[in-house]
């Protein structure tokens, strides 16, 4: 059996709340569902609890806030220990981010299951170092790479992660978050910018859990009605609702026995999300307009672009469910944040889409690439990805120059003259785009790196839907005049 950060002994958990009921029901729930993988020891004061932490390198302090003094105490409880889970009768978002931010892994809102902490105990675990055998020293400095960490070990070893390229710090520590959570049947709540690669990072978690070989079902909540959206989880039967001519399975069902990936989980009508609620806690799936439930084995991937605790204090988003999925987060660096894999990802994209189109580019000209790397990407990855593939389309050549760069990208301040990149602080006022260009290319860049999506373009642009559909109207009687 195999227990903590690949260690064979049982991982300690230490049990602190002054009420004994708590300590023994906290016990018993490890007892009775764990079996050897936890040995509970309960304290009824932190003073004890620090005391026991003396010498032992591989434990879980559960702290009730109340026990030890509030959220600004837990920091006295983590010298020893590898993970601290908080847990509090005055549950609420508030409390579970400031605990997180005075150090704990997790927060578990009083009363709670065994289930619930049973998986916030795995989800700490998986974040530990995995100890590995001793290697044969292949470095010139006398350092082993395991002995560097998991973020270093991910980083030297991986070229490529299931589909992902990139080979940032930032990166490697998503690789090796990915590795230990994917074996779990714990929910994951994957956050990030749009164009981050969430469903990309949901279907590496499929394919490197047990759940390999069984269906990867995606949703992505925003594309879907309303109206409609309950009918394509949990599926309908015949004349359910006027154009239910058939009856029919739902993603629930058909990702029976592998994942289920709900993107932009954050859409979601607020009336879906306590049946989506009610479906995580008891496994079991009921069509619409249908009398059988039906149990299914599924595990839940969510995703949201948005701030989930902020979206629950607007009251777009259920606290119960927040909790019930946040059970694994990973959150996904935004392109910016890692422009070591700008070109990387550029060049792979460049080889692609040139063997697609049967295009003869092997590289990009210095000053194209500066321009790559100092463009902040607000679309990400999927923008990167877009702009090369125009490119690849719309040009022929062995490089791509700067003249081949679309204009958000090339800037109308550094314009193209003679086939020669110019100095952006020297650029002749001749040189400069009228304005309602500059502004179409702005749109324009906006609603590809979203997908298309007018709504969602106009949303980071901080106008309206309208706004664009009347200037893109504008720009047609333009063009036709």
């Amino acid at each position: 059996m195999g227990f903590g950060g690949g260690s064979q002994e049982p991982v300690q958990v230490l049990i602190v709340d002054a009420d004994p009921v708590q300590r023994r029901t906290v016990s018993a729930h490890l007892a009775a569902q764990a079996g050897l993988r936890f040995a509970p020891m309960a304290f009824a004061t932190k003073a004890e609890a620090i005391e026991c932490l003396a010498g032992r390198s591989q434990s879980i302090i559960v702290a009730d806030l109340e026990t030890v003094g509030g959220v600004d105490q837990l920091g006295s409880l983590g010298g020893n220990a590898s993970s601290i889970i908080a847990m509090s009768a005055r549950g609420s978002v508030h409390a579970a981010v400031a605990a997180m931010r005075a150090g704990a892994v997790d927060f578990l809102p009083k009363p709670f299951g065994a289930a619930a902490l049973l998986d916030r105990l795995e989800a700490a675990i998986a974040q530990w170092p995995v100890a590995k055998p001793p290697t044969k020293d292949t470095t010139s400095d006398n350092t082993r790479p395991e002995d560097a960490g998991p973020a270093a070990v991910a980083s030297l070893a991986r070229e490529d992660f299931e589909g992902f390229i990139g080979r940032s710090a930032a990166m490697a520590v998503v690789y090796d978050q990915i590795s230990r959570i994917a074996p779990s049947r714990a929910p994951v709540f994957v956050t990030g910018e749009s164009g981050t690669g969430k469903e990309l990072c949901a279907e590496a978690i499929h394919n490197r859990s047990g759940r390999a070989g069984r269906p990867f079902i995606a949703i992505n909540c925003s594309a879907i009605p309303k109206d409609l959206m309950e009918s394509e989880i949990f599926g309908h039967v015949r004349g359910a609702f006027t154009g239910a001519t058939d009856t029919r399975q739902g993603a629930a069902e058909l990702a029976d026995g592998g994942t289920l990936f709900l993107d932009e989980i954050g859409e979601m009508d607020l009336a879906l999300q306590a049946k989506l609620l009610r479906f995580i806690q008891s496994g079991v799936v009921q069509r619409v307009g249908d009398g059988t439930s039906r149990r299914v084995d599924v595990r839940i991937v969510c995703a949201t672009h948005r701030d989930p605790t902020a979206e629950i204090a607007a009251g777009r988003f259920r606290e119960d469910l927040f909790y019930r999925l946040h059970v694994l987060p990973i959150q996904l660096p935004p392109l910016r944040e890692r422009p070591e894999d700008i070109l990387p990802l550029a060049s792979a994209f460049l080889s692609r889409y040139a063997a697609e189109e049967t295009r003869g580019f092997r590289g990009f000209e210095p000053a194209a690439a500066a321009l790559l790397m100092r463009h902040p990407w607000p679309g990400n990855v999927r923008e990167l990805q877009n702009a090369i593939r125009r490119m690849v389309v719309l040009h022929q050549g062995s490089e791509v120059t700067v003249a081949m760069l679309p204009p958000p990208i090339r800037g109308a301040s550094a314009p193209v003259r003679g086939g020669e990149w110019t100095d952006p602080g020297r650029a002749p006022l001749g040189a400069v785009a009228p304005f309602w260009e500059q502004e179409r290319s702005i749109i324009e860049s906006a609603i590809e790196a979203h997908g298309g999506n007018i709504a969602r373009a106009a949303a980071a642009l901080e106008i309206s839907p309208s706004t664009i559909y009347r200037k893109r109207q504008a720009w047609q009687e333009r063009r036709t005049a």
